[in-house]
């Protein structure tokens, strides 16, 4: 079973959006800020990060850099999740290490085709 470590802090987001990965057959694990991100990156070793930029503790940005420079958790491919629709903010989210990017609200259909390429190119 595919492993998907969803970090949000918003409960409603996070019960939400779990569910419904939880729904498609994903095993989903949740971290409620950017420093439980990067805990449970090293212990769960996700196959796939679904990653809030404005996150407590850690943001998602730093995070991701923390994510990526780890050896053991560096090939997770992960996806940033961001209200931030701002010019450059995709560029911003890749250059922190993210493999894509995805705005909210989420559309599901896009999300799930988002998750099966990189899951597909880490294999």
């Amino acid at each position: 079973m595919t492993k998907i470590l969803l970090v949000e802090d918003n409960e409603m987001n996070r019960d939400m959006l779990s569910r419904r990965l939880v729904r498609k057959g994903f095993e989903v694990v949740m971290a409620i800020d950017g420093e439980q991100a990067v805990a449970l990156a090293q212990s769960e070793l996700p196959d796939l990060i679904l990653m809030d930029m404005s996150l407590p503790v850690i943001d998602g940005w730093e995070a991701t850099r923390r994510v990526k420079a780890a050896d053991a958790t560096s090939a997770i491919p992960i996806i940033a999740l961001t209200a931030h629709a701002m010019s450059g903010d995709r560029e911003k989210t890749l250059k922190a290490g993210c493999d894509d990017y995805d705005t909210k609200p989420i559309e599901m259909p896009r999300l799930l085709e988002k998750i099966d390429a990189l899951l597909r190119r880490s294999r």
